[in-house]
C-alpha cells in the first residue's frame, strides 16, 4: 500500500508537470489561434467589401458598355455627316470679294425673311388660339 501511495504521488507529480508544460504551450497556441481568428474575420470582412465594390464596378461597366453600344451608331452617323460636309466644302469654288459680299447679302436677306415668317407664324398661332377659346366658349351652355 505504501508503494502504491508513493507510486500515485509520483504519477500525480509527473501528470502535474506534464499538464503545466502542455498548458504553457497551449496558452501560446490559443493566443495564436485567437489572433488568426481575428485576422481571418478581418480578411473576410475586407473580402466581402471588395466583392461588393467589384460587383458595383461590374454594374457600372455593364451600364457604360450599354451606353457605348447605344452611342456608337450615332457617332458613326455624325462622322458620315462630317465627311459629307468636308466634301461639300472642298467642292465650293473660290469666290472673289464682290461675290462673297453678294452671297452675304443674300444670306442676310434670307435670314431677315425667315425672321418675318416666324413672327407671322407666331401671330397666326395666337390668332388660332384665341379663335379656339372663343369656339370653346360658344359651345358651352349658357347658365342663368
Amino acid at each position: 500500500m505504501a508503494v502504491q501511495k508513493l507510486g500515485r504521488g509520483l504519477i500525480d507529480r509527473i501528470v502535474k508537470v506534464i499538464d503545466f508544460r502542455v498548458d504553457d504551450r497551449t496558452r501560446g497556441l490559443a493566443a495564436r489561434v485567437n489572433d488568426l481568428e481575428h485576422a481571418t474575420a478581418d480578411h473576410r470582412r475586407r473580402l466581402d467589401s471588395a466583392e461588393r465594390s467589384l460587383e458595383e464596378a461590374r454594374g457600372d461597366l455593364r451600364w457604360a458598355r450599354a451606353e457605348l453600344d447605344r452611342l456608337i451608331p450615332h457617332v458613326a452617323a455624325q462622322e458620315g455627316r462630317l465627311e459629307t460636309l468636308r466634301e461639300s466644302i472642298a467642292l465650293v469654288p473660290n469666290a472673289d470679294p464682290p461675290q462673297l459680299a453678294e452671297a452675304r447679302t443674300l444670306i442676310e436677306e434670307i435670314q431677315r425673311q425667315h425672321a418675318q415668317i416666324r413672327v407671322r407664324l407666331a401671330g397666326i398661332s395666337r390668332y388660332e388660339d384665341r379663335l379656339r377659346r372663343l369656339e370653346d366658349r360658344a359651345e358651352q351652355p349658357v347658365t342663368q
